[in-house]
């Protein structure tokens, strides 16, 4: 029943075919069908239970990795470090089973958006009915403020006009008309006899007849494709899947060899079992999923401060690998309030009324804009209507006020605007005459005209050439107004449509006005800044093609010779023609919610990734869908908001670079960590794994390891969340979604300085054995501990000087890395500690001598980086 063109039926074929009456159904029918098609609710999904959930978490492979750690290290008997792994482990876990609620949360939300109440004829009596019990075939009595109860056929209407934005993207009230349409295959926002469930009635009444209810209408069928959109994993949550796999094969092949080269070389068994052991606990990153959840709560704090209100927080990193934006028009790019920006006559066209609001015939222009409308004060503010609102605040803005013109030209009677004549006339006492202004649609009003009033710069009236200007306004997206005047010299007749046929005509023109829904002021930089950091703005819209051209190619979006892809026309490409150009098509309209996601897949497939911006209902499927999804928090819908990863609070297009920015950043200092903690662990595998081809003895003991894993990883590695962004961060382009994380130099640095850091420690333990001191592990454990501490000093920045940026720049670090070298101090000089550590004091010149070879860490790193400047290794690593 959903796919009958119902508004290309006349109201006679309509109800045959839904076996209905123009005075409704009887109960004993309703009753029948209802059975048959169900409730007229939106049915709730299975919801998992909270247990299930959290199960679920502890499926990823990394997260399985940790448990094992943590139980490895439990057996070896270091329970503080397993209780630390469980703990990461778990604040993750729970932190991930929160987002799995935000699907059922956006369905709950449509379900909210019903009607609760509608006004329907049953056995020919209007009765007021649970908005549930409806049936298509059902005759429902709307009215304005209604919500509409589900989507109807219209068969009666009077003055009708619905705000339908949230659902079609259409930023004005849309006038409806209960004639027959001839076409089709019409887009939803074109479809007007027709009214669809959730939508707002602004003003008229109507009567309609049911033809689908629940899911059957346009937005069950939205939340159809919510509930079955799964979402997108996120480019950190990929990459770091995969680093985890990686890391724990290579760490198992790994300590396969240390712990059979031990035995080899005549070590105890169990001694090597349990170095292999606390190897592979060290060479796990523990630390990550708390560095990675650490900075992404950061991050989302700083947000927060500007307006950006982040929902899931794997959203804030993934901006950073963001390669298009497709945001919503209304509401989003512009401001969702019409202007008035054109006046237009025979002669002229101006941009401000107020330029020539003293001449003939402008002074008449806004006279009539300030007169023909219904706009009331509510506290001292106008409302009304968005474009009569318009139209009254650019007529105040220009000298004409209300208030005092109707004091000199009282209004004595009017004609609604209604659909067949789309127009609307007021007439006005002036002395003993009257005066009736008429403003409409031009093709309505302009052949209606006789003459127009002149000026300086007049030319001679010719209603063709004036319909011409005005085709020619509304193919550069404005909607565009006539305005005419008529003297008379008493009220005509009283009835209604013969008194208005008898005005409204003989006219004389007063001017065109042109009113479109601006872009937002900063709304154009924010494209330009998306631009400069190598982000393509893509708009889709649910609004006029002409619309959609004038106000891309104002901001910045596309070009003049690009032109506009519409829903019909996408409808009519198959997959692969589409796939072909969807790269380079920059605006959409008219398109439908599955059209919205048909884009963004089709994105998605070319290897984008893809951010979704919108405030409406239209827009939940694709913003769930989408790489990250982000609503408009003042004037967008919940449904919108549930779907979204990221609310902007104060729907400020240009508080997504700002979000960019932080993203970028995030992901910057994540992978500072990674190579921080690689290459520091790196340089242990490498001093146990040759120290016996070396003919010298396990270097280490378990405790050791462990305990240089649990400082250096813990306070410094989550010092780099704090770390500010690098120079020229929005100045380079996105990272590919499906780049790997070791990219641009990094598998290289995590080589060469594990193997620096383990030749400074081979290095050390060869020294000391040769002066046959007692301490020489002691001296490996402090070179090693301490090396880690100067290279993670030193990779703050990946090209910058530590010089240059300052030691001070990231005082969280600063701090860090001094307490932790005061906890080495203590295991080398605490005797208590010496116990447990196995550990023994150093003499002043041998601890110097570990702090310099540790400090040649830094040195190697400056220069590393110095190298990176001058562009003579790394080359593709960018800015």
């Amino acid at each position: 029943m959903n796919q009958t063109p119902w508004h290309s039926l006349d109201n006679d074929e309509v109800l045959r075919r839904l076996q209905a009456s123009a005075v409704g159904l009887t109960t004993e029918q309703a009753r029948q069908r209802q059975s048959h098609h169900g409730p007229n609710t939106l049915p709730e999904a299975r919801r998992r239970s909270v247990p299930s959930i959290l199960l679920h978490q502890f499926t990823d492979f990394m997260i399985l990795v940790l448990l094992v750690a943590a139980l490895i290290s439990g057996i070896i008997g270091d329970p503080q470090d397993a209780m630390a792994i469980l703990v990461i482990v778990l604040l993750n876990a729970l932190i991930s089973a929160l987002q799995e609620y935000r699907a059922e949360r956006a369905v709950a939300a449509l379900r909210a958006m019903s009607a609760p109440d509608a006004r329907v004829l049953r056995d020919a009596v209007a009765t007021t009915l649970p908005a549930s019990s409806l049936v298509p075939g059902d005759v429902v009595l709307v009215e304005a403020g209604n919500i509409v109860p589900a989507d109807m056929r219209l068969l009666t209407c009077e003055e009708l006009q619905l705000d339908e934005s949230s659902l079609t993207g259409e930023s004005h009230p849309v006038v409806k008309s209960s004639g027959t349409l001839s076409t089709p295959d019409l887009a939803l926002a074109d479809r007007c006899n027709l009214l669809f469930k959730s939508s707002m009635v602004t003003r008229g009444t109507a009567t309609g007849v049911v033809v689908a209810t629940g899911i059957y209408t346009e937005i069950g069928r939205i939340a159809s494709l919510l509930r079955g959109e799964k979402a997108v994993k996120t480019p950190l949550q990929v990459r770091l899947t995969r680093f985890g796999r990686n890391l724990a094969l290579a760490v198992l092949g790994i300590c396969a060899v240390v712990f059979t080269t031990g035995l080899l070389q005549g070590q105890p068994a169990m001694l090597m079992f349990l170095t292999a052991v606390s190897l592979a606990v060290a060479a796990i990153p523990e630390a990550l999923p708390a560095v990675v959840t650490l900075s992404l709560a950061f991050g989302a704090r700083l947000l927060i401060r500007h307006q950006a209100l982040v929902r899931n927080l794997p959203a804030v990193e993934t901006l950073g690998s963001v390669t298009y934006i497709c945001a919503d028009k209304t509401g989003t790019l512009t401001q969702n309030r019409m202007q008035a920006r054109l006046f237009v006559n025979t002669g002229a066209q101006y941009e401000r009324l107020s330029e020539v609001a003293s001449a003939t015939p402008w002074r008449e222009l806004g006279t009539a804009m300030a007169l023909n409308n219904d706009i009331t004060l509510v506290d001292g503010q106008p409302t009304g209507d968005p474009t009569e609102l318009a139209l009254y605040v650019a007529a105040q803005q220009a000298g004409f006020d209300k208030t005092a013109l109707n004091a000199s030209l009282p209004r004595v009677h009017s004609f609604a605007f209604d659909s067949e004549r789309k127009r609307m006339t007021t007439l006005h006492r002036q002395d003993h005459a009257i005066i009736a202004y008429v403003k409409g649609a031009p093709e309505q009003v302009l052949p209606l005209c006789i003459d127009a009033l002149g000026g300086i710069h007049s030319a001679p009236f010719t209603p063709d050439n004036v319909l011409r200007s005005a085709e020619s306004l509304a193919n550069q997206g404005y909607r565009v107004l006539a305005l005419a005047q008529r003297t008379l010299n008493d009220l005509p007749a009283t009835e209604r449509k013969q008194s208005a046929a008898t005005v409204e005509t003989h006219l004389s023109f007063l001017g065109l006005v042109a009113l479109i829904d601006p872009p937002r002021d900063e709304a154009r930089q924010a494209v330009a800044d998306c631009l400069s950091a190598g982000i393509i703005p893509v708009m889709i819209t649910g609004d006029h093609p002409g619309t959609a051209r004038t106000i891309a190619i104002n901001l910045g979006i596309m070009q003049e010779e690009q032109t506009v892809l519409t829903g019909p026309a996408l409808a009519r490409m198959s997959d692969s023609q589409f796939s072909r150009i969807v790269d380079s098509v920059r605006a959409y309209a008219r398109v439908s919610p599955e059209q919205k996601l048909q884009i963004v897949k089709a994105l998605q497939a070319k290897g984008e990734f893809v951010a979704m911006t919108g405030d409406g209902v239209n827009d939940a499927p694709a913003l769930k869908r989408a790489g990250i999804g982000i609503a408009m928090g003042l004037k967008g819908t919940d449904v919108a908001r549930e779907a979204a990863d990221m609310v902007l609070l104060d729907d400020n297009f240009a508080t997504i670079v700002r979000a960019v920015r932080a993203g970028r950043r995030i992901f910057d200092n994540i992978r500072k960590f990674i190579k921080y903690t690689m290459s520091s662990n790196s340089g242990e595998i490498w001093t146990l794994f040759f120290a016996p081809f070396l003919g010298l003895p396990i270097p280490l003991l378990p405790v050791h390891i462990l305990w240089i894993n649990l400082v250096t990883d813990g306070l410094p590695g989550l010092a780099f969340a704090a770390e500010p962004a690098e120079p020229g961060i929005m100045r380079r382009p996105p990272r590919p979604p499906n780049e790997d994380i070791f990219k641009h130099g990094m598998w290289q640095h995590v080589v060469w300085m594990g193997l620096l850091i383990g030749g400074l420690a081979l290095a050390t333990q060869a020294w000391a054995l040769a002066r046959h001191v007692e301490y020489w592990q002691t001296m490996v454990f402090t070179v090693l501990t301490v090396a880690q501490l100067f290279h993670a000093l030193a990779i703050r920045s990946d090209r910058a000087s530590l010089f240059s940026i300052g030691i001070f720049s990231n005082l969280p670090m600063l701090t860090a890395l001094l307490f932790t070298m005061l906890l080495q101090l203590l295991v080398i000089y605490l005797p208590t500690l010496n116990d447990i550590f196995h550990t023994q004091p150093l003499p002043l010149l041998d601890l110097l001598v570990c702090l310099f070879l540790a400090s040649l860490v830094l040195a190697a790193v400056e220069l590393e980086k110095w190298l990176i400047r001058g562009g003579h290794i790394y080359q593709s690593q960018g800015t």
